[in-house]
């Protein structure tokens, strides 16, 4: 098949969370199936900067309004997979690619309304004709559309699939904002009051739809997980789908991992140990092996589970235990996680950063991992935890119900432990059962580890799913 990339960023280019990981690990097994595949992005100012990047065909122009959008088609490269990125100065030349830092640049909507429609524009003067156009969030959720009512016929083989990242995030704007969409007078009947909701529209318009864990799609399905999109995933339920994200063990696997003090794999874990020792070291911990140490390294928002986190760090801080959080964000939970780690110094550390080497440290040197999402559509960092030996919680939402087996549940295949509710008392229930395993069974506890560090969710497996997602659509 010929497979059009459609997406925001792509790791290795340009990139601020999972989806550019997947926009250059799928792709690349899709490659290897035998499918010829190019992704299409924007030419952001970073690759601007780093790239000089040749033309890969005549300059373009699209029309909008009476407003002409001239634009370039820059070619970049990742690894064997060709990249295409819609160079258009006015939109993409700028310090970030959504923000200036702080604030989402007001005129998104027309940025990647226009970047919807311009990816089909390069598909067509590189003369490539999609069999399948694969989209990725908000930001390219209009292309189906753009497909539908493209009046060329280049795209009337073409099917489009929509995969969903994260459903909380919508591309709501008011129309008035999007000059780019003013002449598009069938989308103006679709309106959410005066605003378009470009994930709406991709879900009305795109052949198959899909997210990143099965669970996650079960979830979309429903009235509390649905993000208020609710009818529209029922009225699509036939044709929605959840595909689990793969792993890049190249960067996060402890046998290679660069960045840990000790290497250590599941036949030979001793390393495991000095990589704990370090990581109470950097953090300022008492350096004692026999002491449990809970980390967790997340963006700090709500989604991530503080609002049920923070209530129990002080009953929490009462047992033989450390606690260990890295990250940034929320300032209001960076203020009170400060407030908490005052008060108990050698047992509750707060990191306030982002830091590459400290996270792979802290997966390297935990022996439990915290990520009791609010919600959580695959997630990542269990994974990651499962293949360092540290014995993920979690709640049983999204992909990490996907991921985590249960030692009450499965005691013969637990990988971690598993929670239910989205409340302070249940989270607190679970954490106490691990730290009860880790003290009163250290031989079941090694087991877990075993198993856990044998564990594999690859990107080679995902592929085959999607080419099979491809073939349903055609």
């Amino acid at each position: 098949m010929k497979i059009l990339f459609v997406v925001s960023e792509v790791e290795g280019l340009a990139k601020t969370g999972g989806l550019a990981d997947v926009a250059k690990a799928l792709p690349m097994e899709l490659k290897k199936l035998g499918h010829e595949v190019i992704i299409v992005m924007p030419y952001y100012k970073a690759l601007a900067d780093k790239f000089d990047a040749p033309t890969a065909a005549p300059e373009q122009l699209l029309y909008a309004f009476d407003k002409p959008y001239h634009f370039n088609i820059r070619q970049l490269q990742i690894e064997d997979v060709a990249v295409f990125a819609i160079d258009h100065g006015e939109y993409f030349q700028r310090s970030g690619f959504y923000t200036d830092g702080y604030h989402a640049y007001p005129d998104n909507a027309e940025r990647f309304a226009f970047f919807a429609d311009a990816a089909l524009t390069a598909s067509k003067a590189l003369n490539f004709q999609p069999d399948i156009v694969h989209c990725n969030d908000w930001h390219t959720a209009l292309t189906p559309y753009f497909m539908r009512t493209d009046k060329s016929g280049f795209f009337n083989r073409s099917k489009s699939v929509l995969t969903i990242h994260n459903g909380a995030f919508q591309g709501t704007h008011r129309l008035d904002e999007i000059p780019y969409l003013k002449p598009h007078t069938a989308l103006h009947s679709q309106l959410d009051g005066d605003a378009v909701n470009f994930l709406r529209i991709g879900l009305r318009y795109a052949n198959k739809i899909n997210t990143v864990s099965p669970n996650y799609a079960n979830e979309l399905l429903t009235t509390l997980g649905s993000h208020m999109l609710y009818n529209e995933f029922q009225a699509r339920k036939q044709d929605v789908s959840g595909i689990l994200n793969g792993c890049d063990y190249s960067q996060w696997d402890p046998a290679t991992d660069a960045l840990i003090p000790q290497n250590f794999d599941v036949e030979n874990p001793q390393g495991k140990t000095i990589c704990k020792n370090a990581l109470q070291e950097r953090a300022g911990f008492e350096q004692n092996s026999q002491v449990p140490l809970i980390g967790m390294v997340c963006r700090l928002t709500e989604q991530k589970g503080f609002g049920y986190i923070l209530p129990i760090i002080e009953d929490l801080m009462q047992h033989n235990v450390q606690l260990l959080i890295i990250g940034t964000g929320d300032p209001s939970i960076c203020e009170v996680l400060h407030r908490h780690a005052a008060i108990h110094p050698g047992k509750f550390v707060f990191i306030e950063t982002f830091s590459d080497q400290l996270a792979h440290l802290l997966e390297a040197g935990s022996d439990f991992f915290l990520m009791p999402s609010l919600f959580e559509p695959c997630g990542l960092n269990q994974m990651y935890s499962l293949a360092y030996g540290t014995l993920p919680i979690v709640r049983a939402v999204g992909g990490l119900k996907d991921t985590v087996i249960d030692l009450h549940n499965h005691p013969d295949q637990a990988t971690g432990f598993v929670f239910e509710q989205a409340d302070s008392s249940a989270l607190l229930s679970c954490i106490l059962r691990a730290l009860l395993h880790y003290y009163e069974y250290p031989q079941d506890f090694a087991a877990m580890k075993h198993r856990a560090m044998q564990t594999r969710f690859t990107w080679q497996q995902a592929a085959i799913e999607y080419q099979q997602l491809y073939q349903s659509c055609l």
